[in-house]
């Protein structure tokens, strides 16, 4: 193999460059004996090197096909997620804070002509707060704990309740569910979900709620199918304190969703329509309305809501209906976490209410994200970079000094190759760089962050003809990764039958010069063979 042959240590007589091969042959010959063995090639083929690391492989049989080797590495996958399923929590919650700010616009009515001016009243009015976590027991069953407190104009209560949950197969689960409060009393529930057929599902429960009036009893019912590959069709029925029978429609696209939904019920009847856009950007952002009428009254809810970083997304709802008034709801998801503030801003239809309830949030976020959020995500990037590049100093230290070294071991057969090629004018590398380009003059000092990669590249070359896989190139030899965890790029320029071009070429990109065109019809021929293009990788 060309690699063997171009770091074999007899090769070289200065003893430092002999050195220097024999660390550079090692890795080759590493990567040749996993190759050469049909269980570790199979393992890599499937799983990388990282599937190599795996603990359990030396007690798998070694007569095995790559299907079997399959079977048994995800076995160990599943074990070691089991173990780790035994350490880990589920917490959800969610943190409510009702907001009285009706002051600020009711206070201009008639009522209040003789008032003096002053300072608008606003107040906290209500809060809830509920939080839940799940408990792992086995591999079937799990825990489920949750609670919560209310509060509202003074008054509040709490409730706890603890749910035991058994997967009974793969098509269904049941659950048993215990609580009890201080406002509602002890109690007790049966939950059951069933997939009926593989478009077709039910869920089913009941509930005994025992307080001081007696006991009293409660049944849900929901069917579900599929209507095709984005629509859902739901019929829920319920009888007890409130009884109504739902039907709705759900429709969930990659850029949309929307519900239409109807219930006959005491006390709510009601019809209900609403439609979501998903924007295709790298903020998620989506905006929304609906359209909810019935016995209670008319209420029309418009908004929107954006990822602001990884983890969290923030959102904004104006709500204006009869008799309700007009109202806002902020929301803001943390990871598994909610937090809710609704603003009853009127009990009155007021333009002014519902014009400050649209623009305001919407100018408030603007400021946020320029002040705040993008300096903050700015701040956390180049935090996170720096904390990359620190624990990854020594080895990319030594992938610089093997580079180096690579690159002196091959200026003889660097040298051969450019004579053979100039004598058919064929495939010549002028120059090469790999790393991060900056053309912006006032970052020129970022340019350090690119390397001659010009030899290495020449050296690669075979019949006129330069391949590089869809890799990334920092593994290829005489390369290494000048500015870890940014993006970075391959400029090639390149001269063939004395004609000078120049390529560019994303950094995990497939790379093929000459290109078609410039070869003239010539019959294309791979560069190197598969089991040095798996040589390179595995030395990544």
């Amino acid at each position: 193999m060309r690699l063997c042959m171009l770091y074999h240590p007899d090769k070289h007589r200065d003893p430092e460059l002999k050195r220097q091969a024999e660390q550079l042959f090692n890795l080759v010959h590493e990567a040749y004996e996993v190759l050469s063995d049909p269980q570790a090639r199979a393992i890599y083929d499937i799983y990388g090197k990282r599937g190599l690391d795996v603990e359990g492989w030396e007690v798998v049989e070694r007569r095995r096909s790559p299907a079997e080797i399959r079977e048994e590495y995800e076995r160990l996958q599943r074990e070691r997620e089991e173990r780790r399923l035994q350490q880990r929590t589920n917490p959800k919650g969610m943190i409510s804070v009702g907001v009285d700010a009706t002051d600020l616009f009711d206070r201009y009515d008639e009522d209040y002509e003789d008032a003096v001016g002053g300072v608008p009243h606003i107040e906290i009015n209500k809060m809830h707060i509920s939080q839940s976590i799940e408990a792992p027991l086995t591999t079937k069953d799990t825990a489920i704990l949750s609670g919560s407190l209310s509060t509202h104009n003074g008054n509040g209560g709490g409730s706890i309740n603890l749910a035991l949950r058994r997967v009974t197969s793969a098509k269904g689960w049941g659950e048993v569910e215990l609580g009890a409060g201080d406002t509602h009393g002890p109690l007790f529930g049966m939950k059951i979900f069933r997939n009926l057929t593989p478009r077709c599902f039910a869920t089913a429960q009941c509930g005994l709620q025992f307080s001081s009036r007696g006991v009293r009893p409660g049944v849900t019912t929901v069917l579900a199918r599929h209507l095709d590959k984005n629509t859902m069709g739901y019929l829920q029925w319920r009888w007890g304190v409130q009884s109504s029978m739902n039907t709705s429609i759900v429709r969930d696209t990659k850029s949309s969703h929307f519900t239409f939904a109807v219930q006959l019920g005491i006390p709510h009847t009601f019809m209900m329509m609403s439609y979501q856009y998903k924007f295709q950007d790298e903020d998620q952002t989506k905006i929304k309305g609906s359209l909810k009428s019935g016995f209670f009254g008319t209420v029309v809810e418009y908004g929107a809501e954006r990822k602001i970083s990884r983890h969290s997304v923030v959102g904004a709802t104006v709500s204006v209906g009869v008799p309700q008034g007009v109202s806002l709801k902020v929301k803001l998801n943390r990871a598994s976490q909610t937090y809710l503030f609704p603003i009853h801003l009127t009990d009155q239809l007021l333009p002014s209410a519902v014009f400050y309830a649209t623009v305001g949030p919407l100018v408030f976020y603007l400021a946020i994200q320029r002040l705040v959020i993008r300096p903050y995500v700015r701040a956390q990037k180049e935090q996170n970079l720096e904390k990359q590049r620190q624990s990854s100093a020594s080895d990319i230290a030594r992938k610089k000094q093997e580079a180096e070294a690579a690159v002196l071991l091959m200026q003889e057969s660097v040298r051969r190759i450019i004579e053979a090629e100039e004598s058919r004018m064929g495939l010549i590398i002028l120059n090469a760089w790999y790393g991060k380009f900056v053309t912006d003059n006032s970052r020129k000092h970022e340019r350090a962050k690119v390397i001659d990669v010009t030899v290495p590249l020449q050296c690669l070359v075979k019949d006129s003809k330069l391949i590089l896989t869809e890799a990334s190139k920092a593994g290829l030899p005489g390369f290494y990764d000048p500015c870890v965890g940014e993006e970075k790029s391959l400029k090639v320029l390149y001269q063939f039958r004395g004609v000078m071009h120049q390529v560019l070429s994303g950094d995990t990109e497939a790379l093929r010069i000459p290109k078609q065109c410039e070869c003239a019809g010539q019959q294309q021929a791979p560069l190197i063979s598969e089991r040095d293009t798996r040589l390179l990788l595995y030395t990544l």
